[in-house]
């Protein structure tokens, strides 16, 4: 049986791996996937991955998206402290990156909860600074 600890190390290392359809395997088929980001800055043309998911497929989409806008060898992302409750883990730490369009890096610190059930993430939450992601990628800023 696997326990949510388990898939949560299994998402870290298959995020650090960096391939999206290997890391889609480990969501369930509808997926609560929510970014804390303002409704009105979804699916902005900067941050394309920025939006609600449900399914795997979906979910593969984001982290490609992101690979694609970020500068993966200047990704600093560093994971704190995991802490779990049933199916239920938040994950804690400090995300690094650099925007690819404006070479502009960005720090903020990340809180993410997830749920699993099965084995398979059925909550994905990510809470993030929005303004310094935003700022890094928007062009003359």
């Amino acid at each position: 049986m696997t326990t949510t600890r388990t898939t949560v190390e299994d998402l870290l290392g298959r995020i650090a791996e960096g391939d999206p359809a290997h890391l889609a395997a480990l969501f369930a088929d509808d997926c609560d996937w929510k970014l804390n980001w303002p409704d009105a800055e979804h699916g902005r043309a900067e941050t394309p991955w920025i939006r609600h998911r449900t399914t795997p497929a979906e979910a593969a989409a984001h982290f490609a998206e992101i690979a694609a806008h970020h500068v993966p060898e200047k990704n600093e992302t560093r994971i704190d402290r995991i802490l779990v409750d049933g199916d239920d883990a938040v994950l804690l730490g400090v995300i690094r990156q650099v925007a690819r369009t404006t070479d502009r890096p960005y720090t903020s610190r990340l809180a993410l909860h997830v749920t699993v059930r099965d084995g398979r993430i059925t909550r994905y939450h990510v809470y993030e600074d929005s303004l310094a992601v935003a700022q890094a990628f928007t062009p003359g800023t």
